[in-house]
């Protein structure tokens, strides 16, 4: 009797090990399963910590004068992991406050955030999902950063004291460009071209680096170059030279994808100015190494200038398009938004007939164009509610989705202000009929979604039709400033 009980006892146990055997392996394979990474990843990209494949990171300022980066997955739009064993994930080390910008390169696996409360640069690397204040810091605030993908400078328009500010990472040294009232800088790809704008001035400079030893003190090399400040004043390393051309108000620049010519953003009357254009100019001589070698006149790099009636703030190209975002002053007095598509093909040839259409928008200050997924272009704004389309109690939100296919455009989230359908899923302000500012914007390549830092929390939308995908686990304690698809195939996703 004693053996027949011993021997029913050790088959139990044996079934009780084997369960929890085949529970602990059921455990692992569900781990393995949901976070499993090719043998060979995407450009031999390491696997980061977090084990998240998709992931979106998001600048959040928690109270004003603390910020963090949080990591979101954006495959399953969570903050947790599957298992919620792992309640949220985010950058360590990042400790500067209000990140408001981030500059996202996922082809380097790397990443910088801007904070405008300390004016530092975090570098974020994305292998590791770890930051460091190594990026540097400048005097004032920034009012526009540029950094080429290859971060060999930092430039910064600091426009309340009037210097464009320069990290030289080929050299470690930092020097600074007296511009007064300087708010905009725009470098190309490949950090050749450096092009600076003026706040309420049609003057637009170029940068120009000297070689080594050229002037003895900035007072020759001003001389000698027409510049309006070279610095330091001894063996002066860097010039800002006026650029040629009638430009209306220029808030920027966009750089064609063969590194041929630039787009001069013309803001024109949204910017206090007369006419709004894109104007189309060369960027061999606009080098920082074409050294001009005699004072004004300098040669034009003009090509052509292109009236865009709509506005023109933002640009987007696809090769064979240009794509405008912008606002059109109406006869009441206020701004509507337009998206407005120019024929590359015939920009320079007929620059008159090169706009082949032109498409109502959400208003506000239009500062994000990115494509995605189901031939889709998405547009950001901010300032949205003193516009016309909110005198007209049309739907008056910050984001756009535009049909390329169909020519169509969707403000998004669909809304009636004042009527029964009311925005998904409301931010701390309670409004029902407005998100508030589109300050982030990128694309989840692949995935179908588009994420947004708008109205200060995350909203995720579905890129086939711009529905909106539910938000409670995705999103953030704080303010939402900015996001990021750190996973992106090229730069372009953001």
């Amino acid at each position: 009797m004693l053996r027949a009980q011993s021997l029913r006892a050790r088959i139990f146990c044996g079934l009780l090990i084997a369960v929890a055997t085949l529970g602990l392996a059921s455990c692992h394979s569900a781990d393995y399963y949901y976070y499993k990474f090719p043998q060979y990843t995407f450009a031999n990209r390491p696997i980061p910590p977090s084990k998240l494949a998709n992931r979106v990171m998001v600048s959040v300022s928690v109270n004003g004068t603390t910020g963090a980066l949080p990591i979101l997955d954006a495959k399953r739009d969570i903050r947790n992991n599957i298992e919620n064993t792992i309640s949220s994930f985010a950058i360590s080390g990042y400790g500067s406050g209000y990140p408001n910008l981030i500059l996202n390169f996922p082809e380097q696996v790397r990443g910088y955030v801007y904070s405008d409360l300390l004016g530092d640069i975090s570098v974020v690397d994305y292998s590791k999902e770890s930051a460091s204040a190594t990026g540097g810091k400048f005097p004032a605030r920034s009012s526009s950063l540029a950094v080429p993908p290859g971060f060999t400078h930092v430039y910064s328009a600091e426009e309340s004291i009037g210097q464009l500010g320069i990290i030289d990472n080929t050299t470690g040294r930092t020097f600074s460009l007296i511009i007064p009232n300087v708010y905009k800088v725009s470098v190309n790809t490949g950090d050749t071209v450096v092009l600076m704008m003026v706040r309420n001035s049609n003057s637009i400079y170029r940068l120009v680096k000297l070689n080594d030893n050229q002037f003895a003190t900035a007072n020759l090399a001003t001389a000698a170059t027409g510049a309006v400040d070279c610095q330091p004043f001894n063996l002066p390393v860097y010039c800002a030279v006026p650029v040629p051309g009638n430009y209306d108000r220029p808030i920027g620049a966009y750089f064609s994808l063969d590194g041929a010519t630039a787009y001069i953003l013309n803001c024109g009357r949204e910017c206090g100015g007369s006419t709004s254009s894109v104007t189309i100019v060369q960027q061999g001589i606009l080098r920082t190494d074409a050294i001009p070698t005699a004072p004004p006149p300098y040669p034009s790099p003009v090509l052509s200038d292109i009236p865009v009636p709509g506005g023109v703030t933002t640009a987007l190209s696809d090769g064979t398009t240009l794509y405008v975002a912008g606002q059109q002053l109406l006869p009441d007095g206020l701004f509507t938004g337009y998206l407005s598509t120019i024929n590359l093909a015939s920009a320079i040839t007929s620059p008159s007939t090169a706009v082949t259409g032109q498409y109502g928008i959400s208003d506000g200050t239009h500062t994000k164009l990115l494509f995605a997924d189901d031939n889709t272009l998405w547009i950001g704004s901010q300032s949205c509610a003193t516009g016309e389309r909110a005198k007209l109690k049309q739907n008056y939100n910050c984001l756009t989705r535009f049909d390329l296919g169909a020519k169509t455009a969707q403000i998004i989230p669909k809304v009636t202000p004042g009527g029964a359908t009311t925005v998904p899923y409301p931010n701390t302000n309670q409004n029902l009929y407005y998100y508030g500012d589109l300050t982030g914007l990128c694309w989840v390549q692949g995935l179908h979604k588009m994420y947004t830092a708008y109205g200060g929390q995350v909203h995720a939308f579905n890129t086939a039709d711009g529905s909106e995908i539910d938000n409670q686990f995705i999103t953030v304690q704080g303010t939402a400033l900015d996001v990021a698809y750190l996973d992106a195939v090229t730069n372009a996703a953001n």
